[in-house]
């Protein structure tokens, strides 16, 4: 068996990915079509009837359809980077204070059915998703815009509220998606699972009884962009979990396996490859915490979650239940992303329940704590319930807690905690894009992504807002360290662990390390089959 491994060397080291590798490339039939397998999962609900429309869908599996169908201003290269022209000819902020941004379209720029591209509609599609203000949608990545001002036939300028020099990595996620209006409605979410743009491709779902089983992403004629497309179709197959992906992948029924690899599958591969199966693994940016609804009366005191921080094993989870798939994370911003630090493990130190009895104890907090700890059973992966397991071990061998886990399919979780339902949660982020703000903004303000009633004035309203001043991101550390602190001393959020990307692929398929990568992004366009 053959391993080597490849560091790709024009790129950021967090983004550089590994290839593990045994056997030759593959020959054979049925090359014309290549197979990707997910276990996503895109359900059409009473409280979700729209999963595919910018301005509604927010989730990493959803952006990964949109990303391929519809074309935004902007997009962050291969190997990460700072945002480059998509749609866009050009675009420039215009003063120095990053208050107003300008983009220039291309030129003959369609949509797929042909109809012009303008900048009216670069207008229109930004507007519509600010209008609409889906709850707990993407549109709080758009609250900095004041007014969309159009130019001629091709320029759009973007006047902000306030200085932000992450708005282009902004631009370049799907929220800021151009759609046709004549298949997006100004005021109301596109219901259903159609989806319609610019992009590389144009797509055909398949749907069964509200779910889609499969996509056809079929390659755009009329695309112009930056993007360079290497095949003509791909279909994306959605899988029940990790274990029927797998066998679909065993059986040669898929070239390739994605998001989500269960952890045994992942340290399979490591340990012991398959002949002709190479396996892509990278750092990931993603992270996995337990959310707290702060209003509760079980968690309202502070120190309830303090307590909870003090007792956590985060090195005994990430071993026991996902082995070198996963490490330990002590802060909302992992490890890879400037301004990093261990905020949580500064504070805390390692777990210790006499430590947690104190804090308890000097807030008057009658023990044991009787809760329960809330997850998706089939979103974020076959590792969860083993997680919340062992969590719940952890709580309870203290004696300070009475815990119970509950399980709920994620198509009643999400909508049940948003309405503030469970006390304290797990829950995982997928970056939109790798800065410490989208590690940070999200969670601690008004409209933020969990409906928590948390909020810190001090993070929101200057923190915040002074480390988006600063183009060079590393010149907010200061400024993102004490808004980590924040966190660990208030505890919304309980960060548990950071795992890495895995991607399993019969080898002669190519460009799986730039299809993949640490955000959790698919771009499928990437794949192209090795020659005979």
């Amino acid at each position: 068996m053959n391993r080597k491994t490849l560091v790709l060397p024009t790129i950021a080291c967090v983004l550089a990915p590994v290839i593990a590798a045994c056997g030759g490339p593959e020959g054979g039939g049925g090359r014309d079509t290549i197979v990707v397998g997910t276990t996503d999962r895109f359900v059409a609900t009473k409280d979700d009837p729209a999963p595919f429309d910018p301005a509604t869908g927010y989730d990493a599996g959803v952006w990964n359809v949109l990303r391929q169908t519809v074309q935004s201003l902007l997009q962050v290269p291969r190997g990460g980077g700072s945002p480059v022209p998509e749609a866009a000819e050009s675009c420039d902020f215009t003063d120095t204070q990053n208050e107003s941004y300008r983009c220039r379209l291309r030129p003959g720029l369609t949509f797929a059915d042909g109809t012009p591209i303008t900048p009216d509609d670069v207008k229109y599609s930004i507007e519509r998703v600010i209008r609409i203000n889906a709850p707990n949608g993407p549109v709080a990545l758009l609250a900095g815009i004041d007014t969309v001002e159009t130019q001629g036939e091709r320029e759009i300028i973007f006047h902000l509220r306030a200085p932000d020099a992450t708005f282009p990595y902004k631009l370049a996620t799907p929220v800021a998606g151009i759609v046709p209006r004549a298949a997006y409605a100004p005021k109301s979410p596109r219901t259903g699972f159609q989806v319609d743009g610019s992009g590389p491709y144009t797509m055909k779902p398949q749907v069964e009884n509200d779910r889609v089983v499969r996509v056809l992403f079929t390659k755009n004629p009329r695309y112009k962009g930056d993007l360079r497309v290497r095949n003509d179709r791909v279909e994306l197959d959605l899988f029940p979990g990790a274990e029927a992906m797998g066998k679909a992948f065993d059986d040669k029924k898929i070239d390739m396996m994605t998001r989500t690899m269960s952890p045994e599958q992942s340290r399979r591969l490591l340990d012991n490859p398959d002949d002709d199966v190479r396996l892509t693994e990278m750092p990931g940016l993603a992270i996995r915490y337990l959310g707290f609804d702060t209003d509760d009366p079980v968690v309202r005191n502070k120190a309830v979650r303090q307590a909870m921080a003090q007792i956590v094993d985060r090195g005994e989870i990430a071993d026991k239940v996902y082995g070198t798939t996963a490490e330990p994370l002590y802060s909302l911003i992992p490890s890879g992303i400037t301004t990093h630090t261990n905020s949580f493990y500064n504070k805390y130190g390692e777990p210790g329940t006499a430590k947690a009895a104190a804090i308890l104890r000097a807030a008057g907090v009658h023990t044991p704590v009787k809760l329960t700890l809330h997850y998706t059973t089939d979103h974020f992966g076959s590792g969860t319930a083993a997680e919340f397991r062992t969590l719940r071990q952890q709580l309870n061998d203290t004696g300070l807690f009475d815990v119970a886990v509950k399980g709920t399919p994620w198509s009643a979780f999400r909508p049940a905690q948003v309405r503030g339902d469970y006390a304290v949660y797990g829950f995982a982020w997928f970056p939109d894009f790798p800065d410490p703000d989208n590690y940070t903004a999200p969670f601690l303000g008004r409209n933020n992504f969990l409906n928590s009633p948390y909020q810190s004035a001090l993070a929101q309203n200057t923190l915040i807002p002074q480390s988006r001043r600063e183009t060079d991101r590393s010149a907010a550390a200061k400024t993102f360290r004490r808004i980590q602190d924040i966190v660990a001393e208030d505890v919304p959020i309980l960060p548990i662990w950071q795992g890495k990307q895995y991607a399993a692929s019969r080898t002669g398929l190519s460009g799986v390390e730039w299809a993949v990568n640490p955000s959790a992004e698919i771009r499928l366009w990437e794949l192209g089959r090795d020659a005979d």
